[in-house]
This record gives structure tokens, sequence and C-alpha cells, in this order.
């Protein structure tokens, strides 16, 4: 596989990516259920765990098959995904142990799914723009 393709796998996993970070968005929005919720937030914490994997993977190949170097930019998308997973994490341990029948507590971390959401959407859409930016020239990083 040429490091084009690796590249262009990369960037189609990122896009797969956001958008499942923006349909993660309707997780809170969706499950009323206390138990519903700590289950959504499993699966939507392994999946999102699965494909941050599989983006940070794509592009390690490339950096080392292609020889890219590690510019300013990959060592950005590297920190960023460790900042994500670490959250993601956090997020995870805090639903699976909290005692989610209190009603206060459920609607706690329900709004903080959410803007956790929020935040890696954010996150990822700055980087996606900064490399478009990059790849057309307009910055160097």
């Amino acid at each position: 596989m040429e490091v084009t393709q690796m590249l262009a796998v990369h960037s189609i996993l990122v896009k797969v990516f956001l958008g499942f970070l923006v349909a993660g968005l309707f997780i809170p929005i969706m499950v009323k259920k206390p138990e519903g919720f700590k289950k959504a937030s499993f699966i939507y914490t392994m999946i999102f765990q699965a494909i941050a994997t599989m983006i940070a993977f794509a592009g390690l190949v490339a950096v080392f098959t292609g020889d890219l170097g590690w510019a300013l930019s990959t060592i950005i998308m590297v920190v960023l995904w460790a900042v994500m997973m670490y959250i993601e994490i956090k997020k995870y341990k805090l639903i699976k142990v909290a005692n989610l029948q209190n009603t206060d507590t459920f609607k706690v971390l329900k709004s903080a799914f959410l803007k956790i959401s929020i935040l890696q959407i954010l996150l990822v859409a700055v980087m996606v723009v900064l490399m478009v930016l990059k790849a057309k020239g307009v910055i160097s990083l």
C-alpha cells in the first residue's frame, strides 16, 4: 500500500470518526433509562476507541512507511489522540461507577456526556481544518 493510499484511508477514517462523534450527541438525548445510558455509553466508548485506534494506526503507518517525519502537525495529532482517549476513558469510568439511579446524578452525567462530545467534535474539526489549510499551503505546520 502506498503512502498516498494510507493517508487517504486515514482521512476517510477521520471523517467516519467525526460522523460517529456527531451521532453520539443523540445518546444522552434519546436514552431515558439509567441502565440504558450506562450500556450505550459502554458501546459508544468501545466504538470510539476502535475508530480512534484505526486512525492512529493508519497515520503512524503513513508516517513511517512514507518517511514523512515528525512534523508539528503530526505531533499535534498524536497529542490530540492521547487527550481524546484519556477524556473518553475518564468519561466512561465516571458513568460506570456513578449512581445513575439518583436523578440529579443522571442529569449531570448526561449533560457532561453532551458537553464532552461537543468538545471532541470541535477538537477533531479544528485538526481537520488545520490539515486542509496545510494541504492547500495556507499554513505550514
